[in-house]
């Protein structure tokens, strides 16, 4: 039986496709990745193709694409000479491999082109003042998001699990009177 035969599982993949597009992942990509998300057993690129009905070009480049996420991989199966893929199951691994790959594509670069700018607008006394401030602001956030980032992903599991859970209530840790920035 087809996952795509039951309609929880159905609605799952095209939701899960749906969402990406909302993330800037294409909607192949994503119905592929639920599709092996939900399935019990590694599948050939076949049978993703005829349970999603996708093209076989389509379903190549998303195993590729969620390949260099990290959150696919090729397996071997025994007297199966095709290559065969498995989604990553643990929610929490899966997330800190997306948040890292997004990181590395997205963030590091914009951080990057931000300190090149606020270098040069530190030099340019002709650029008007309000520009040098604001983007030097938005290094400094980045930035600081950025390391903030990656000192919470070197937290062990549990202790993220812990963090999260207790939401707002981690402002008790920070003490009384303590006002968000305007940042």
């Amino acid at each position: 039986m087809s996952l795509m035969d039951l309609p929880a599982a159905k609605a799952f993949i095209f939701h899960w496709g749906e969402m990406g597009t909302q993330w800037g992942v294409n909607r192949s990509v994503s119905q592929v990745h639920a599709l092996l998300y939900l399935s019990d057993s590694a599948l050939p690129a076949d049978d993703i193709v005829d349970q999603l009905g996708l093209a076989r070009s389509n379903v190549s480049t998303a195993l590729k694409e969620l390949q260099g996420y990290g959150i696919v991989r090729r397996v071997h199966v025994e007297n199966d000479r095709r290559d065969h893929f498995t989604a990553e199951a643990d929610l929490w691994e899966m997330l800190m491999r997306i948040s890292a790959e997004r990181k590395r594509r997205e963030i590091d670069p914009t951080i990057a082109l931000l300190a090149e700018l606020a270098e040069q607008l530190a030099e340019d006394k002709a650029a008007p003042a309000h520009v040098r401030e604001r983007i030097t602001r938005m290094h400094e956030f980045i930035s600081t998001l950025s390391d903030w980032y990656d000192q919470v992903r070197r937290l062990p599991k549990p202790t993220l699990v812990t963090l999260m859970k207790l939401g707002g209530k981690v402002a008790r840790f920070v003490g009384p009177g303590k006002s968000a920035s305007k940042d």
